[in-house]
This record gives C-alpha cells, sequence and structure tokens, in this order.
C-alpha cells in the first residue's frame, strides 16, 4: 500500500480519537501519545514524498543559459507539483524555437584525457585480416538468445565471409577475451549495456559470446519491457540492456511502441533511465542513430504548459549528451568502470565506395580496403561534439571508437536476410533496394570485435 492510499484510506487522526474514547478509563496517556506518534509519522513519510516527485533530479548541476552575450544564470526552481507521466503518450500544446537555454554539469572543466593511456598502441587504428581458424568466436544456431533480426544465416545468407573477419591493430595485438577470464571479471558484478538497438546487438553479441560455459539450469534470461537481463548463478553475475535510445528521458521509452510522429525529449532529465543504471558495476553506452531522423522537441522539466521547444538532432542531442554527463560527473561511483561507444555507421548508398552504382549493402561481401574512407552514415560534426563532451569527463569514461573500423564493414549487415517481427515477403526479398536493413549488424559478426575491444579494456 503507498502513501497516498494510506492517507486517502481513513483519516489518522479520526481513528486514534475512536480508539482514545473507548478506551480512556483503561489508559488514555498512554494511547494519546501513541496516536500523536502514528499522525507524525504519517504526514512526515507524505510531505517527504511528496518533495522527493517535485524535485526527482535531485542536483541537475548549474544550469546555463548560452545566449548571444554568454550571460549565465540560474533557470528558475522547479514547481511544486508532481510531473506528468512522460511516456509515448505526451504531446505538446505548441512548439516555439529553441531559446539556447543548456543544463550545464557542475564541473565542466576539461580534464586530463587519460582515457586512451599512455600506451603507443591505438587498438582503433588497424584493418581487417581474414582469419577462418579463430573466427567465429560462436556460432549462430548454438546461442539461443540470438535475435531474427541479426541472424543473417538463418534467414536465408549463404556466403558466410563476414563472419571470418578479424580486426588487427596497426602496431599492436588486440588482447584476446577468455570466456572463462571474463567471467571471473564479471563476478559478482552487474555489466549493463544502455542505448538503442545497435548497443542491443552488442548486448546479444556479448550474451553469445559468454553463455556457452554456463550449464542451461544455471543461467537465464529475464525479459522486463526495457530492461532485459542474463543471469549467470555460479558467477552471481548479470549481463543486461537497458533500451534508452536518447539517453535522457523522451516519449521513445517504449521498447516496442516507439515509432512516433515527432520525438519529444526532456534534456535536463536522466532520472527515469539513471534510477536503472546506477546500480551497474559497469556500463556501456551509445546513443546516436536516432538523433539522425529530423528535429526534436524539447519539453523542460521547469514547464508546466507542456510548451516545447525545437531543436535540430546535432543540438539536441548535445542537450542529452551534457544531461548524461552531468550524471557520470556528479553522481558515478567512482569504481565504476563506464564506456561510451561512438556512432556505429551506416551503408546505404554503395556510391560512397563504389562510384557508379546504385545499389546499397545489398550483396556485399568484402570489407572496404581503403583505409582513408568515410561515409555520410557517420557525421563528423558529430563526433567533434562527442569528443569535447566526454573530454571534459576525463579517466571518468573510456572512449570505444568504432566509427572508423566499422566504417570498412560494409560487407556486415542484415540487408534483406533478417526478420523483423515478421520475416519479408516473396515481392520484398526482390527488391533489396528498399527493403534492405544496411544499419544493423549481422552476427556472429562486426559487434563481437566490439566486445573484444571492451575485453581489452577491461
Amino acid at each position: 500500500m503507498n502513501c497516498w492510499n494510506l492517507v486517502c484510506s481513513a483519516n489518522p487522526f479520526d481513528m486514534m480519537v475512536q480508539r482514545w474514547n473507548k478506551k480512556r478509563a483503561h489508559f488514555p496517556l498512554i494511547v494519546f501519545l501513541f496516536g500523536l506518534f502514528i499522525l507524525s509519522s504519517i504526514l512526515y513519510n507524505e510531505r517527504s514524498i511528496r518533495q522527493i516527485h517535485q524535485n526527482p533530479d535531485h542536483d541537475d548541476g548549474h544550469r546555463h543559459q548560452d545566449s548571444i552575450t554568454s550571460t549565465t544564470m540560474k533557470l528558475p526552481s522547479r514547481p511544486n507539483r508532481v510531473p506528468e507521466v512522460f511516456n509515448r503518450f505526451t504531446t505538446c500544446n505548441s512548439t516555439v524555437k529553441y531559446s539556447g537555454r543548456k543544463a550545464w554539469w557542475a564541473d565542466s572543466k576539461p580534464r586530463p584525457d587519460r582515457r586512451r593511456g599512455t600506451s603507443r598502441c591505438d587498438v582503433f587504428s588497424g584493418k581487417w585480416v581474414f582469419d577462418n581458424t579463430s573466427y567465429p568466436l560462436y556460432n549462430e544456431s548454438h546461442c539461443p538468445y540470438m535475435s531474427d533480426q541479426l541472424a543473417c544465416h538463418k534467414h536465408g545468407r549463404s556466403d558466410l565471409g563476414y563472419q571470418y573477419w578479424r580486426w588487427q591493430p596497426h602496431y599492436c595485438n588486440l588482447k584476446r577475451g577468455n570466456v572463462n577470464e571474463m567471467w571471473e571479471k564479471l563476478r559478482g558484478k552487474r555489466l549493463m549495456f544502455v542505448g538503442d538497438s545497435l548497443n542491443r546487438g552488442q548486448w546479444i553479441s556479448m550474451v553469445c559470446l559468454l553463455q556457452s560455459v554456463i550449464p542451461a539450469d544455471k543461467r537465464s534470461m529475464s525479459p522486463n519491457a526495457p530492461l532485459t537481463i542474463f543471469r549467470a548463478e555460479e558467477y552471481n553475475a548479470t549481463i543486461e540492456f537497458l533500451w534508452a535510445p536518447l539517453l535522457v528521458e523522451s516519449n521513445s521509452d517504449d521498447p516496442v511502441n516507439h515509432r512516433l510522429d515527432e520525438r519529444i525529449m526532456r534534456p535536463d532529465s536522466v532520472l527515469k533511465h539513471a534510477s536503472q543504471w546506477e546500480h551497474a558495476d559497469i556500463l556501456v553506452f551509445n546513443t546516436y542513430l536516432w538523433w539522425r531522423q529530423g528535429p526534436v522537441k524539447l519539453l523542460w522539466s521547469t514547464e508546466e504548459n507542456r510548451v516545447c521547444e525545437e531543436l535540430d538532432g546535432l543540438g539536441a542531442m548535445e542537450l542529452a549528451m551534457e544531461a548524461w554527463a552531468n550524471w557520470v560527473a556528479t553522481k558515478a561511483d567512482p569504481l565504476k568502470k563506464i564506456f561510451f561507444v561512438t556512432m556505429s555507421p551506416t551503408h546505404l548508398w554503395s556510391r560512397e565506395w563504389k562510384p557508379g552504382s546504385e545499389g546499397n549493402c545489398y550483396n556485399e561481401k568484402t570489407p572496404i580496403d581503403d583505409e582513408s574512407y568515410w561515409g555520410s552514415g557517420s557525421d563528423l560534426p558529430t563526433m567533434r561534439m562527442v569528443d569535447k563532451v566526454v573530454g571534459r569527463l576525463g579517466s571518468k569514461v573510456t572512449v570505444l571508437n568504432i566509427t572508423q573500423l566499422s566504417e570498412y564493414r560494409k560487407d556486415g549487415h542484415p540487408s534483406i536476410y533478417r526478420k523483423f517481427w515478421e520475416a519479408l515477403g516473396p515481392k520484398q526479398l526482390s527488391n533489396p533496394a528498399s527493403y534492405s536493413d544496411c544499419i544493423h549488424w549481422c552476427l556472429p559478426g562486426v559487434p563481437d570485435v566490439w566486445n573484444e575491444l571492451l575485453f581489452h579494456f577491461l
């Protein structure tokens, strides 16, 4: 029974007075004092809960009004009310131009960047080497947790070359992950991936990489809407995925029903998602693709009349990244290991790597061998913005720069060899130009290497 039901079900003071009238002949003073104690406790708890609802983010750090004159001012305090539920049914009463305000964190000065260490080895610079001896790292059909969206061989892809490529840094070797060693690193811990469907693909890759050594009766998968958990009993460890495509609270936080006409977010609040991820020991974040789908509407936590501001995707992503960075800088336990995965490239236009062609990733069977290649599926301004925001966090966050190495893998996408809700029909299969998925990645495949990079830094 919650506090609101407790308060509404009966008047505690009246109940205690009744009891006092009935029993005053026996022990009047004791009952009276007891009644006052109960009443005081209820009123105190009710007030405390109201305070939590009225100020859910607790300490959002200093907020910054970024205007032409660079004037810094404090945003107005939040109204004394319980915020309305923010979900896919949330709408804007009206929309105005973005005012320029931002939610800065308290310590926003750049820190010494020790995220890449002092080693001469840059594991993100290298080439793909065909290796059908060590790869694939697991068998698609042997992983009971494989997603139909990523199981390309199961859905008709006969060329399996995409499974046999190993990432080789130029001047050193990538530390190879050992399954048992990795489980020992995870013993008693929670590893959580937070982000969109691309991060979910990396999570599935991790589960498939590690689940084979866990007996079937000692492992479980517990789907729970936005949060899905794989548990290994004997290691008392979990590998989890939290659906949070924009990192901040948004109307797209439903992992199933998120195809909406307009994207609305709270640019200054990660409270909803942070309440889930703050208990994990190792966190792997990503966000990118959803910011490339047109303007985003901003509904600030202080806004009472649902007046939204509109901003382009890059600007909105920067606001979300700053809110996330605020949590990392001010709330994250220093003992947590926090990773940020850079943008995953798309391969929508074959003319970018094969001038004169008019296809996409369909029927591509080998990586791009031009190390300077950079396609339109990766946005340089976004990379620079992420580097600026994450750079302020210094050693608090390790960046997994998967963008350039993934750029070369035009062959690694599902194209038409996947199932999303329903398998593609003959008409769709015959039209790969329209129905190819050149965004996500086949498994086994490219996300396995992302996890090898994660192993390397753990």
